[in-house]
């Protein structure tokens, strides 16, 4: 009996293990949920009152944010590694990649089961799936290169071999998949003119429209941001332009905020060709160290620039009316060149998740406040004279406000990349359009705490409120109603 009780004992342990390793990933990497989860050298004068509370992906109706959880197509992450902490996170819409090279290994025979689990885990949560297309196939003469930076299909086996892919994976996912985007960065690599970008784009839509009628496709996925390019991708489509829902650009920039020119440049661009679709950021993120390779290499960036970067780059998107995408849940390692540092989560060469990044929580602390509940006020009033602040005015549907605002940069009309300071400046911020909070609070989106904001500081005119001695520093920050961002 005692052998008998001590088992039952052991089986129970076991099974409780491996409960909370399931819980917190393959390595047991847990998430704090605690008030303090992230510790920054910030210190204001205000007393601190709560913290935000992070909402999960069935907590949130809907949202601005895509998550970036590619590359499973060429092994270079582990989806048992960090799958538990997507729903956490908050973000309901998830980036996947097809994986052509890996679904057909013998030709004409196709094994989604990889793909089908990642999937039916993701919409098990309450997640959306955008899934993209690309890359080729290299088993086909002319199939395509697999990886980053490959060339198209080009050969009449390839292509065919190509139509038959996109055809078979949009028939097998079209009851769990909606929204599509496109091969992607096609203008990095192997050179591909705009017209063969444009006919590739097309070819591919057709047929996965033809399939599912009501799919929502992302077209072009390009690296760059030139609006000048999207329109020489863009003209040769003609009327086929209105396949797509949307049009993707990445464009990594060490300022979020250099980016917005060119943004609004491509907007007029889009609405001249295909007035009901929308710009996508489909791709950005940054590094939490210094990188050799990828897109912000060469920059001594860390866990504190990168989660502000992050942020910046979220609400910089949503404040210029663009679907944005953070990239990616997990650094990965990109076989043949280095690991890819841009994660929420640290992983090592052997794939393994072994910290949460402060990224993470920053990100986790922007999804829970803005979700599809706010709405950006255009031709905002609220502001200041300090052209070296970003700032930006939201509202919900009973008139409260949020304000977020940052520093860009030292000098008016110059971006910086955010640093590693906490160190603070005092602003003055005016809103001429009465009094807006009843409990004004000051929040640091870094670390989700909440501040009291002393009344004395609100200073009522006839021409509207006045915010005195407001701590801003390179990290979004709010002011707004106490009730908008804790609970009661």
């Amino acid at each position: 009996m005692k052998r008998n009780g001590n088992m039952n004992r052991f089986l129970l342990l076991s099974s409780l293990s491996l409960t909370l390793a399931a819980q917190a990933g393959v390595h047991g990497v847990k998430l704090d949920t605690s008030d303090n989860r992230v510790e920054s050298p910030l210190s204001v004068n205000m007393e601190r009152i709560g913290t935000i509370r992070p909402r999960s992906v069935k907590e949130i109706h809907g949202s601005n944010w895509t998550l970036g959880c590619e590359v499973l197509d060429r092994d270079f992450a582990n989806f048992e590694e960090y799958k538990e902490h997507i729903a956490p996170l908050g973000i309901k819409t998830i980036r996947l990649q097809g994986g052509w090279a890996k679904c057909e290994k013998e030709k004409g025979k196709y094994d989604f089961s990889w793909l089908d689990r990642i999937i039916d885990y993701a919409r098990g949560q309450g997640v959306n799936i955008l899934l993209e297309t690309g890359y080729g196939n290299p088993i086909y003469n002319g199939g395509g290169g697999w990886d980053l930076g490959a060339g198209f299909p080009n050969s009449e086996e390839g292509l065919a071999a190509w139509d038959a892919w996109v055809d078979a994976m949009s028939k097998h996912f079209k009851d769990r998949v909606r929204d599509w985007a496109m091969w992607n960065e096609p203008d990095i690599g192997k050179s591909k003119t705009p017209e063969e970008i444009a006919a590739f784009n097309v070819r591919t839509a057709k047929i996965v429209k033809r399939n599912i009628p009501d799919a929502r496709i992302a077209g072009l996925s390009l690296a760059h941001n030139s609006a000048e390019f999207l329109e020489k991708c863009l003209q040769p489509m003609g009327d086929d332009v209105k396949l797509f829902d949307w049009i993707i650009y990445h464009g990594y920039a060490p300022s979020p905020e250099s980016s917005y020119a060119n943004v609004e440049e491509q907007k007029q661009v889009l609405a001249k060709y295909n007035p009901a679709a929308k710009l996508r950021q489909g791709e950005n993120g940054c590094p939490s160290e210094m990188a050799t390779k990828f897109a912000l290499s060469g920059i001594p960036w860390s866990e504190y620039s990168q989660a502000k970067w992050d942020m910046r780059r979220m609400l910089g998107d949503l404040g210029h009316d663009v679907e944005s995408s953070v990239f990616t849940i997990c650094d990965f390692n990109h076989t043949g060149r280095e690991i890819n540092l841009k994660g929420l989560l640290r992983a090592n060469w052997s794939k393994e998740v072994i910290a949460v990044k402060r990224a993470y929580y920053a990100v986790q602390n922007v999804v829970s406040v803005f979700d599809d509940t706010l709405e950006r006020v255009r031709n905002s009033r609220f502001g200041t004279k300090d052209s070296t602040l970003s700032t930006y005015e939201y509202k919900k549907a009973d008139g409260h406000r949020i304000f977020a605002f940052w520093t860009h940069g030292d000098n008016p009309g110059k971006y910086q990349r955010p640093g590693d300071s906490f160190q603070t400046r005092p602003a003055v911020l005016k809103y001429p359009e009465g009094q807006p909070f009843n409990e004004p609070v000051w929040v640091d989106l870094f670390t989700g705490a909440v501040y009291r904001f002393p009344k004395q500081k609100q200073i009522v005119i006839p021409a509207g409120v006045i915010f005195l001695d407001v701590p801003v520093y390179d990290s979004p920050c709010l002011l707004t109603e106490r009730a908008l961002v804790l609970d009661k």
